[in-house]
């Protein structure tokens, strides 16, 4: 069953242009990698924090939206965890309702 699925996460904002495109995509081909489809990458660019997280003040935002089954989202994080370009992330599973059928009037 596939489940679509959100990330978001923050990187450090000390890092270039170049470490940032390399961070997205290296995120990118593990999910695709482990099988998730339909990856949307949003890069929403350097943000000031709501709070600040250890020393830093701003962040650099990105959001991926994906369809998979549940099973590629754990090595992701777990890179994100180890990765020292990430300051913050989250996961969620997204509900996607199907719409339902309008009832058909009868005709008279």
């Amino acid at each position: 069953m596939q489940i679509v699925y959100e990330t978001m996460y923050i990187l450090r904002p000390d890092l270039g242009e170049e470490p940032v495109n390399l961070a997205i995509a290296k995120y990118q081909s593990i999910l695709s990698d482990n099988g998730a489809h339909d990856i949307e990458i949003q890069h929403r660019g350097r943000r000031r924090l709501a709070q600040d997280i250890g020393k830093h003040r701003e962040g650099i935002y990105v959001q991926m939206n994906y369809k998979c089954n549940g099973s590629q989202v754990a090595p992701m994080e777990r890179a994100m965890r180890l990765s020292e370009e990430v300051i913050r992330y989250l996961t969620i599973k997204q509900e996607v309702r199907e719409p339902k059928p309008e009832p058909v009037e009868a005709e008279a």
